[in-house]
Protein backbone atom coordinates (compact mmCIF):
# COMPACT_ATOMS: atom_id res chain seq x y z
CA UNK A 1 0.00 0.00 0.00
CA UNK A 2 0.99 3.74 -0.67
CA UNK A 3 -0.02 6.73 1.02
CA UNK A 4 -0.79 10.18 -1.03
CA UNK A 5 -1.63 11.85 2.06
CA UNK A 6 1.72 13.94 2.11
CA UNK A 7 0.99 14.67 -1.55
CA UNK A 8 -2.33 16.14 -0.90
CA UNK A 9 -4.91 17.10 -3.48
CA UNK A 10 -3.79 19.88 -5.06
CA UNK A 11 -3.28 19.45 -8.25
CA UNK A 12 0.10 19.47 -10.12
CA UNK A 13 1.54 18.54 -6.30
CA UNK A 14 4.20 16.20 -7.22
CA UNK A 15 5.90 13.21 -5.28
CA UNK A 16 8.88 10.71 -5.77
CA UNK A 17 9.34 7.49 -4.01
CA UNK A 18 12.67 4.95 -3.97
CA UNK A 19 11.14 1.68 -1.96
CA UNK A 20 12.05 -2.15 -2.13
CA UNK A 21 9.28 -4.57 -1.72
CA UNK A 22 8.94 -8.01 -1.51
CA UNK A 23 7.59 -10.19 -4.78
CA UNK A 24 4.27 -11.29 -4.12
CA UNK A 25 3.47 -15.08 -5.08
CA UNK A 26 2.79 -16.27 -8.49
CA UNK A 27 4.70 -12.87 -9.71
CA UNK A 28 5.64 -14.00 -13.36
CA UNK A 29 4.33 -16.37 -16.06
CA UNK A 30 2.97 -19.84 -14.03
CA UNK A 31 5.46 -22.21 -15.28
CA UNK A 32 7.71 -20.52 -17.79
CA UNK A 33 9.63 -17.74 -15.42
CA UNK A 34 8.57 -15.17 -13.41
CA UNK A 35 9.91 -13.23 -10.17
CA UNK A 36 10.15 -15.54 -6.86
CA UNK A 37 7.85 -15.25 -3.40
CA UNK A 38 9.72 -12.69 -1.52
CA UNK A 39 12.76 -11.52 -4.01
CA UNK A 40 13.52 -8.23 -3.71
CA UNK A 41 11.54 -5.71 -6.36
CA UNK A 42 12.72 -2.21 -6.90
CA UNK A 43 10.34 0.71 -7.40
CA UNK A 44 11.13 4.29 -8.62
CA UNK A 45 7.71 5.81 -8.28
CA UNK A 46 6.57 9.39 -9.37
CA UNK A 47 3.19 10.43 -7.63
CA UNK A 48 1.09 13.53 -9.23
CA UNK A 49 -1.95 15.18 -8.05
CA UNK A 50 -4.61 15.29 -10.74
CA UNK A 51 -8.38 16.81 -10.46
CA UNK A 52 -9.72 13.05 -10.37
CA UNK A 53 -6.85 11.08 -8.20
CA UNK A 54 -3.50 10.26 -8.18
CA UNK A 55 -1.24 9.76 -11.70
CA UNK A 56 1.23 7.05 -10.52
CA UNK A 57 4.22 6.14 -13.09
CA UNK A 58 7.32 4.21 -11.94
CA UNK A 59 9.56 1.74 -13.24
CA UNK A 60 10.38 -1.82 -11.33
CA UNK A 61 13.11 -3.70 -11.36
CA UNK A 62 13.44 -7.26 -10.41
CA UNK A 63 15.41 -10.59 -11.35
CA UNK A 64 13.22 -13.35 -12.60
CA UNK A 65 13.63 -16.98 -12.82
CA UNK A 66 12.66 -19.65 -15.45
CA UNK A 67 14.31 -22.51 -17.40
CA UNK A 68 15.61 -21.94 -20.85
CA UNK A 69 12.70 -23.20 -23.78
CA UNK A 70 15.55 -24.98 -25.73
CA UNK A 71 17.58 -26.82 -23.70
CA UNK A 72 15.58 -26.70 -20.15
CA UNK A 73 18.59 -25.09 -18.40
CA UNK A 74 17.74 -22.25 -15.28
CA UNK A 75 17.61 -19.01 -16.60
CA UNK A 76 17.88 -16.04 -14.53
CA UNK A 77 17.14 -12.70 -15.78
CA UNK A 78 16.71 -9.14 -15.14
CA UNK A 79 13.92 -7.52 -15.74
CA UNK A 80 12.58 -3.57 -15.99
CA UNK A 81 8.61 -2.93 -15.98
CA UNK A 82 7.46 0.59 -16.83
CA UNK A 83 4.28 1.95 -15.70
CA UNK A 84 1.55 4.26 -15.69
CA UNK A 85 -1.75 4.56 -13.83
CA UNK A 86 -4.59 6.69 -12.76
CA UNK A 87 -6.04 6.13 -9.07
CA UNK A 88 -8.90 7.32 -8.80
CA UNK A 89 -10.77 9.50 -5.76
CA UNK A 90 -13.59 7.89 -4.84
CA UNK A 91 -15.38 11.12 -4.94
CA UNK A 92 -14.10 12.27 -8.71
CA UNK A 93 -17.25 11.08 -10.16
CA UNK A 94 -19.24 14.20 -9.68
CA UNK A 95 -16.09 16.19 -11.09
CA UNK A 96 -13.99 13.84 -13.48
CA UNK A 97 -16.43 12.33 -15.49
CA UNK A 98 -17.84 13.64 -18.95
CA UNK A 99 -21.57 13.92 -18.43
CA UNK A 100 -21.71 12.80 -22.23
CA UNK A 101 -21.00 9.35 -21.69
CA UNK A 102 -23.32 6.63 -22.39
CA UNK A 103 -24.32 4.57 -18.89
CA UNK A 104 -22.49 1.06 -20.58
CA UNK A 105 -19.55 3.49 -20.96
CA UNK A 106 -19.80 4.01 -17.24
CA UNK A 107 -19.66 0.77 -16.31
CA UNK A 108 -16.81 -0.34 -17.65
CA UNK A 109 -15.19 2.84 -16.84
CA UNK A 110 -15.95 1.86 -13.70
CA UNK A 111 -14.51 -1.90 -13.64
CA UNK A 112 -11.56 -1.14 -15.43
CA UNK A 113 -10.78 2.43 -12.61
CA UNK A 114 -8.65 2.12 -9.76
CA UNK A 115 -9.44 3.77 -6.62
CA UNK A 116 -7.52 5.48 -3.36
CA UNK A 117 -9.50 4.20 0.04
CA UNK A 118 -8.66 6.37 2.92
CA UNK A 119 -5.99 7.67 0.74
CA UNK A 120 -3.94 4.47 -0.10
CA UNK A 121 -3.59 3.16 -2.96
CA UNK A 122 -2.56 -1.24 -3.67
CA UNK A 123 0.11 -0.89 -6.76
CA UNK A 124 0.41 -4.85 -7.14
CA UNK A 125 -2.41 -5.35 -9.58
CA UNK A 126 -0.05 -2.88 -11.71
CA UNK A 127 2.75 -4.16 -10.78
CA UNK A 128 1.76 -7.98 -12.11
CA UNK A 129 0.61 -6.56 -15.11
CA UNK A 130 3.44 -4.72 -16.14
CA UNK A 131 5.88 -7.49 -15.19
CA UNK A 132 4.03 -10.00 -17.08
CA UNK A 133 3.99 -7.72 -20.04
CA UNK A 134 8.22 -7.30 -19.66
CA UNK A 135 8.94 -11.15 -19.26
CA UNK A 136 9.69 -13.44 -22.23
CA UNK A 137 7.33 -15.43 -23.32
CA UNK A 138 9.93 -17.78 -24.45
CA UNK A 139 13.30 -17.73 -22.12
CA UNK A 140 17.04 -18.96 -23.35
CA UNK A 141 19.80 -19.08 -21.57
CA UNK A 142 21.27 -17.10 -24.26
CA UNK A 143 20.28 -16.93 -28.03
CA UNK A 144 22.29 -19.05 -29.93
CA UNK A 145 21.90 -22.00 -27.45
CA UNK A 146 21.33 -24.80 -29.87
CA UNK A 147 18.82 -26.87 -27.90
CA UNK A 148 18.22 -30.36 -27.24
CA UNK A 149 18.60 -33.74 -29.62
CA UNK A 150 15.14 -34.63 -30.42
CA UNK A 151 16.05 -38.12 -30.29
CA UNK A 152 17.96 -38.38 -27.75
CA UNK A 153 17.60 -35.15 -25.52
CA UNK A 154 21.70 -34.69 -25.50
CA UNK A 155 22.57 -31.08 -24.98
CA UNK A 156 23.71 -29.93 -28.24
CA UNK A 157 25.71 -27.21 -26.91
CA UNK A 158 27.95 -29.41 -25.32
CA UNK A 159 28.01 -31.95 -28.13
CA UNK A 160 28.43 -30.22 -31.06
CA UNK A 161 29.53 -32.85 -33.65
CA UNK A 162 26.77 -34.81 -32.13
CA UNK A 163 24.06 -36.35 -35.07
CA UNK A 164 22.18 -39.47 -35.76
CA UNK A 165 21.79 -41.06 -39.42
CA UNK A 166 18.66 -39.82 -41.00
CA UNK A 167 16.67 -42.47 -42.72
CA UNK A 168 14.01 -40.83 -45.19
CA UNK A 169 10.47 -42.28 -44.26
CA UNK A 170 9.44 -43.16 -47.76
CA UNK A 171 12.55 -45.95 -48.00
CA UNK A 172 12.40 -46.96 -44.33
CA UNK A 173 10.49 -50.17 -45.74
CA UNK A 174 12.87 -50.68 -48.32
CA UNK A 175 16.24 -50.34 -45.83
CA UNK A 176 15.22 -53.48 -43.69
CA UNK A 177 15.36 -55.48 -47.55
CA UNK A 178 18.67 -54.15 -47.68
CA UNK A 179 20.21 -55.35 -44.62
CA UNK A 180 18.08 -58.90 -45.20
CA UNK A 181 20.05 -59.27 -48.70
CA UNK A 182 23.55 -58.11 -47.35
CA UNK A 183 22.81 -60.67 -44.57
CA UNK A 184 22.56 -63.22 -47.22
CA UNK A 185 25.49 -62.01 -48.88
CA UNK A 186 27.53 -62.98 -46.45
CA UNK A 187 26.14 -66.10 -45.67
CA UNK A 188 27.01 -67.13 -49.13
CA UNK A 189 30.81 -65.68 -48.14
CA UNK A 190 31.26 -67.77 -45.51
CA UNK A 191 29.64 -71.28 -47.07
CA UNK A 192 31.49 -73.39 -49.87
CA UNK A 193 30.48 -72.51 -53.52
CA UNK A 194 27.62 -74.73 -54.47
CA UNK A 195 29.29 -75.53 -57.69
CA UNK A 196 32.97 -75.92 -55.92
CA UNK A 197 33.04 -79.53 -55.37
CA UNK A 198 31.77 -80.35 -59.01
CA UNK A 199 34.88 -78.46 -60.60
CA UNK A 200 37.14 -79.81 -58.34
CA UNK A 201 35.74 -83.22 -59.25
CA UNK A 202 36.63 -82.62 -62.98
Amino acid sequence: MFDTHELGRRPGALKRLTRSAAAPKDFGIDGVIGVPEGAPVELRIRLESVMEGVLVTGTARATAEGECVRCLEPVRQDVAADFQEMFSYPDADDRGRSKQAEPADDAEDDEDRLYIEDGLFDLEPVLRDAVVLALPMQPVCRETCAGLCSECGIRLDENPDHHHDAVDPRWASLQGLVETVKDGEKDNMDGADPGADKKQEK
